[in-house]
C-alpha cells in the first residue's frame, strides 16, 4: 500500500514553473525521496550517483551533453559527486528549458554545495517520514487532509472549532488506527508494506540504525571508530526531550565536549534528531539557554534503545514535537520552534512563533488531564514579547476541554491526525 505525501502539493505546483527548474529533495535515508520522483515526476530520467563506476561517466559530461542526453533528470545521492552540482548549474544557466531534481540523504554535504552553487536557482524541500494524516491515505492519488494543527498554521488568527470529544470525530477509527501504528513503528514508508509482519518491521528498524552508522555517519564524519558515536546515539535516544548537557555526555562517553557537540550536529544534520533552541529573546537571566533534543522518528528511537512497545513521558513529548514540526514543514510554514525553561523550573515543552504571535504546547501522556497540568502555561504571556495566540495541552485524554480562555486540552491523535 502506498501513502500520499502532503508535500507533493507544493512539488506539483512548482514543477512546471520557472522557479521549479531545479528542485532539491533532502532528508534521511529511506524517507521516500526516490518514490516521490517516481510517482510525481515520472517523466524525469532517474540517475543514481551511488555507483562509483557510473558516477565517473556522469561527472565527465559537459553542459551541452547534459542538455542533449539528460535535459530532464533526477540525480540521486548527488552529494557523492560535488562537481555534478557545478555541471547542473552551468547547464541551467545556458539552457532555459532544462529541469533537474537533486536528491541526497546527507544534509551537511548536499546543502552546503547547493547553497554555494545554486543559490537563487533552486527550491529546497526537506522530506520527512510519514505524518499521521499521510498514514491515513491508501494511494499516491489520495488527497492528504490538513490536520487541525496545519489548519491553525495556515490561519493563525482564527482557530477551527473543536468537537468536545475525539470519540465524536467522523474519521476517528481511521485516525486511531494511524495513531496506534505510529506509536509502534514510526513513519518510515518502507514499513507500511502489508506483507511485513511486526517482527519484520522491528528487524527493518534495527537494520536501518546499523546502516545509518555504517553509511551516513561514515559519509559525514569519516570515522574509523564508530563506537563512541554509537554510544552517544543511544544516550541521546534515552535522554530524548531533555536539555543537552554536553559536559555530562562527554564525561559519560570519555570524549571531549567538542566531540559531543560535533556528534550531535551529525545527528541533527542527518535528520535523526531535532534540536530545539531555548527561547531567549526576552533577556531576563531567569531563562535557561540550553537547547533541547528530540528524536525525529519514534520507530527509530525504539530501535536505538532496543525496546518494543511502551512509551515514557519524554518519548511521548518527542514524538509529538517532531510530528508538529514535520507537519509544519510539509506545508512550508515559516514558523519557528523553541522550548522555554526558567531556572526556577517552569518549562514549556514547545513554543511556536509565527508572524502574529506564539502557540504554546504542553504534552502529557496521561489519559485524564486536569488543571494542574496547565500550571506552566498560566501567565506565559508575561514572559513573551509577542501575543500568545493560544496554548494547547496535548494528551491521550479523549475529551476536549477549554481550561481557560486561552488554553485548550485536546487529544493528541485528534489534533494531529
Amino acid at each position: 500500500m502506498e501513502k500520499s505525501r502532503k508535500i507533493s502539493e507544493k512539488i506539483m505546483a512548482l514543477k512546471d514553473k520557472r522557479m521549479g527548474r531545479i528542485l532539491v529533495f533532502t532528508g534521511a535515508r529511506q524517507v521516500g525521496k526516490t518514490t516521490l520522483v517516481s510517482n510525481y515526476l515520472s517523466d524525469y530520467a532517474y540517475l543514481s550517483i551511488e555507483d562509483p563506476i557510473t558516477r565517473q561517466d556522469f561527472v565527465g559530461l559537459n553542459a551541452s551533453q547534459w542538455y542533449s542526453i539528460y535535459p530532464k533528470a533526477a540525480l540521486d545521492e548527488v552529494q557523492k559527486a560535488p562537481s555534478l552540482i557545478e555541471s547542473i548549474k552551468a547547464t541551467y544557466d545556458i539552457y532555459p528549458d532544462v529541469r533537474y531534481v537533486l536528491l541526497g540523504s546527507s544534509q551537511i554535504l548536499l546543502l552546503k554545495q547547493v547553497k554555494e552553487s545554486l543559490a537563487g536557482r533552486c527550491v529546497i524541500f526537506d522530506i520527512f517520514p510519514l505524518t499521521l494524516p499521510e498514514l491515513q491515505t491508501n494511494s499516491f492519488g489520495d488527497k492528504v487532509h490538513s490536520s487541525i494543527w496545519q489548519q491553525i498554521l495556515t490561519n493563525p488568527l482564527s482557530l477551527p472549532d473543536l468537537l468536545p470529544s475525539f470519540n465524536l470525530v467522523k474519521d476517528m477509527a481511521s485516525m486511531k488506527k494511524a495513531w496506534d501504528y505510529y506509536i509502534s513503528f514510526g513513519g518510515y514508508p518502507a514499513l507500511i508494506d502489508e506483507q511485513m509482519t511486526d517482527e519484520d518491521r522491528y528487524t527493518w528498524l534495527r537494520d536501518y540504525v546499523r546502516t545509518y552508522l555504517e553509511r551516513d555517519i561514515k559519509d559525514l564524519a569519516m570515522m574509523r571508530d564508530l563506537e563512541p558515536f554509537s554510544k552517544l546515539q543511544k544516550a541521546i535516544a534515552i535522554q530524548t526531550a531533555q536539555t543537552i548537557n554536553y559536559a555530562s555526555l562527554a564525561t559519560d562517553l570519555q570524549v571531549s565536549a567538542k566531540t559531543v557537540q560535533r556528534y550531535i550536529e551529525y545527528l541533527n544534520l542527518s535528520y535523526q534528531t531535532l534540536i530545539l533552541p531555548a527561547w531567549t529573546r526576552n533577556q531576563t537571566k531567569r531563562l535557561t539557554r540550553a537547547p533541547k533534543i528530540h528524536y525525529m522518528d519514534f520507530g527509530v528511537l525504539q530501535a536505538v534503545v532496543g525496546k518494543r512497545g511502551g512509551m515514557t513521558g519524554s518519548e511521548f513529548e518527542s514524538m509529538l514535537v517532531s510530528e508538529l514540526y514535520k507537519q509544519a514543514k510539509n506545508i512550508s510554514s515559516n514558523a519557528t520552534f523553541y522550548h522555554l525553561r526558567t531556572h526556577e523550573g517552569r518549562e514549556i515543552d514547545l513554543l511556536v512563533e509565527t508572524q502574529f504571535g506564539y502557540f504554546a504546547f504542553e504534552m502529557k501522556r496521561a489519559e485524564n488531564v486536569g488543571k494542574t497540568d496547565i500550571r506552566h502555561l498560566l501567565s506565559l504571556q508575561d514572559i513573551l514579547d509577542k501575543p500568545l495566540l493560544h496554548a494547547f495541552l496535548l494528551s491521550n485524554d479523549v475529551k476536549t476541554t477549554k481550561m481557560t480562555d486561552n488554553i485548550t486540552a485536546v487529544n493528541a491523535a485528534y489534533f494531529l491526525g
